[in-house]
């Protein structure tokens, strides 16, 4: 669903991320862990089409993203550390213009909004500005809006940041019903038990490089990925 092939970004003379490939196939729910700067946004970035690599390859669903970045987006949605939302719009209104950027009919629309607008517990609030909306409000506004197209593969970067305990929970279970419907997820997270217990692959990244990736049998072994990581993280790269 996702191949990175020796990805590498740099940013004048910082190689933010050098000469990694991950690959993700149907069904997988794939952490990706690292420090702030690691290089988990830049690599997230580049999956999306925000940023070009400097070198590599990325292929979603088998599409090269490099030659044919639109259908690549059609079939992936992006849910950034901070959603930077239109604030002078109202809720129902944004989450309108997102299904109209997919094309998505009027009928099928409303059915997906109502759904997850009950389940999130904002569906009373789609008619006020987002400006008035609090952080928590506005990153749940940014899920359903990632879901309302239904991606075959989900980007997040740090999707829990700001959620209340009932909205992570529920996060974490539509994470895993869009796997077992033969869908992909490649999301960050510097919550590493929420990884252990969620996640069936798990990649660290270490100043732009890749130290550990496998399954989490495989990385985390007879310990904790919390002292994996932290062993890992104390060593050189």
């Amino acid at each position: 669903m996702l191949n990175i092939n020796g990805f590498t970004k740099s940013y004048g003379s910082k190689k933010a991320v050098d000469d990694i490939s991950i690959h993700i196939h149907r069904g997988e729910l794939f952490g990706f862990i690292g420090h702030n700067g690691a290089g988990k946004t830049t690599t997230l970035k580049a999956c999306c089409g925000i940023l070009k690599p400097d070198a590599g390859e990325i292929f979603i669903d088998g599409i090269p993203l490099s030659s044919d970045p639109l259908e690549c987006k059609r079939r992936i949605a992006y849910l950034p550390d901070n959603p930077d939302l239109y604030e002078f719009m109202s809720g129902i209104r944004y989450l309108n213009f997102v299904a109209d950027v997919f094309a998505i009919p009027s009928s099928v629309r409303l059915e997906r909004i109502n759904r997850y607008a009950e389940l999130f517990e904002i569906k009373k609030d789609l008619a006020q500005p987002i400006s008035s909306y609090s952080h928590g409000m506005k990153q749940k506004l940014a899920i359903i809006s990632a879901l309302i197209h239904e991606p075959k593969l989900l980007l997040m970067d740090e999707p829990f940041v700001g959620l209340d305990p009932k909205a992570s929970h529920l996060l974490k279970g539509i994470m895993r019903d869009i796997c077992n419907s033969g869908g992909a997820i490649f999301f960050s997270t510097h919550v590493l038990e929420v990884a252990e217990k969620l996640c069936d692959k798990v990649a660290i990244i270490k100043g732009g490089k890749l130290i550990k990736c496998g399954t989490m049998e495989d990385v985390r072994g007879d310990a904790s990925l919390e002292s994996v990581f932290l062993e890992l993280e104390g060593e050189n790269v």
